[in-house]
């Protein structure tokens, strides 16, 4: 599904990435791990075409996306939650999952609204409150929600568990094992 090799990247001047060799097959869970400043933020950038390579190669089912626009690659099914979660937060609960289809699922909408509230009960009895009012976890319900808006093949959750209690932790990462049991690849 996804293949990188010798992934280069960073920015200016600044390589953080020197030659990722990474693949994740339809169906898996994949996890990168490092400590802080070790690149993983920038590998996700650089996948979804907010960080330019510099070098290597990067192809999603099939296809090389390493130079592509990152609408292209949103388009095409890569979905990435954003490290600290980044709702918006003036805007509801539903407008903030509807902006999760601006480029891709549009013609879904309320299937996959209803497939979010599903999974995420407490977001539906939300729906009219300002995301910016949201507690952290339930923004990271949010945030993950509003990808699953757009139908990803390929999810990419960016420290995922950041500043949620450990009850939580747990929550979230039996919603991955979830998600993926239901077919849905995670990096």
């Amino acid at each position: 599904m996804l293949e990188v090799s010798a992934l280069r990247g960073g920015y200016g001047a600044v390589e953080v990435l020197r030659g990722i060799d990474l693949n994740i097959g339809a169906g898996e869970i994949v996890a990168v791990l490092g400590s802080n400043g070790a690149g993983k933020s920038t590998l996700n950038n650089t996948l979804c075409g907010l960080v330019p390579a510099f070098g290597g190669r990067v192809a999603f089912e099939g296809r090389d996306i390493t130079r592509a626009r990152h609408t292209d690659i949103v388009a095409a099914g890569l979905i990435q939650v954003p490290e600290g979660r980044r709702v918006f937060p003036n805007l509801s609960v539903r407008e903030n999952l509807e902006l999760g289809s601006y480029r891709r699922g549009r013609e879904h909408r309320a299937r996959n609204m209803e497939r979010v509230f599903s999974v995420f009960p407490r977001l539906e009895e939300r729906t009219a409150q300002r995301a910016g009012t949201l507690s952290g976890g339930e923004q990271q319900m949010l945030a993950i929600g509003r990808a699953l808006m757009a139908e990803p093949r390929l999810l990419i959750l960016d420290e995922p568990s950041l500043g949620l209690s450990p009850m939580l932790v747990d929550e979230m990462f039996s919603l991955v094992r979830r998600l993926n049991a239901e077919g849905l690849s995670i990096l």
